[in-house]
């Protein structure tokens, strides 16, 4: 058991000695109350039967539309990244086209509660990675978990108070496994960085994703719409594979390329449309 939940230890280890020395601030929590509802009914799509305000409304859809677009490339990557990590083809079965339907019927749902557009955060990967716990069971309680505590504003009051030591700790490692399964398909997928064309693509990606993050502004701003370094670099990364010459890549010939999953030996390893 100690070995499959490190980073749960981590969290409440760091937790407990910051509390120790003095390190949390536990005011929110004790005047927060046991039980009350997860959301506030002005913040939802019910207010608007007191009146809506049509600009407003616009503004909303404006905004939670490339939301969603780059909810969609993340969810893309995280299935195949999951996938390779599992060693499962999560892309033919249960198929990007049932977990999409999925995510977009949850950030449908989130919307009419004022909540911003669902995604597969990539931290599970990393998850998964370092566990090796891939029982989709566990998820599943994990989730009735989460739904039971977002009705105690006590239990949201100590996470909020969770020092920055703590999330900084658990977020490097999380993320760090993250870049690392994504260099992993890019090795696996024998991306070949001798060309000038995917070296530019790989520049401009993570440079967009990162200085943007970095800059002033921390986004790109068109408007009532803002993207975020990550959407911009995953939509400028499409694009530009898409128009600049010299793509060598077929999709449906191999179908390790198309999945980025590489299975082991023995494990349904997937196969070309040659073979």
């Amino acid at each position: 058991m100690i070995k499959i939940i490190p980073i749960l230890l981590g969290v409440v280890g760091s937790y407990v000695v910051a509390a120790i020395f003095g390190k949390v601030d536990f005011s929110g929590v004790a005047s927060a109350k046991w039980i009350g509802f997860p959301v506030q009914f002005d913040n939802t799509v019910f207010s608007l039967f007191k009146g809506c305000d049509g600009g407003k409304l616009v503004s909303a859809i404006v905004i939670m539309v490339p939301i969603a677009i780059a909810t969609m490339i993340e969810h893309i990557g995280d299935v195949c990244a999951i996938s390779s990590t599992v060693g499962q083809n999560f892309v033919a079965e249960p198929g990007l086209h049932r977990t999409l339907l999925g995510d977009g019927m949850a950030t449908a749902l989130a919307a009419l509660f004022g909540a911003p557009a669902n995604t597969t955060y990539g931290e599970n990967t990393g998850v998964l990675a370092l566990t090796k716990v891939y029982d989709p069971a566990v998820i599943r309680i994990a989730a009735v978990l989460a739904i039971l505590f977002s009705f105690c504003p006590k239990f949201a009051a100590l996470v909020s108070a969770m020092p920055a030591a703590t999330i900084g700790g658990v977020s490097l490692i999380l993320y760090g496994m993250i870049s690392a399964v994504g260099v992993r398909n890019v090795v696996e997928n024998q991306v070949d960085f001798t060309k000038s064309r995917n070296i530019i693509i790989a520049a401009l990606i993570m440079g967009l994703s990162l200085g943007i993050n970095f800059s002033k502004a921390g986004a790109i701003v068109l408007g009532p719409v803002s993207l975020s370094g990550l959407a911009v670099g995953a939509l400028v990364g499409i694009l530009l594979n898409a128009v600049l010459p010299g793509n060598d890549y077929e999709f449906g010939k191999d179908l390790q390329g198309d999945t980025a999953v590489n299975f082991q030996q023995g494990i349904d390893r997937p196969t070309s449309k040659k073979k």
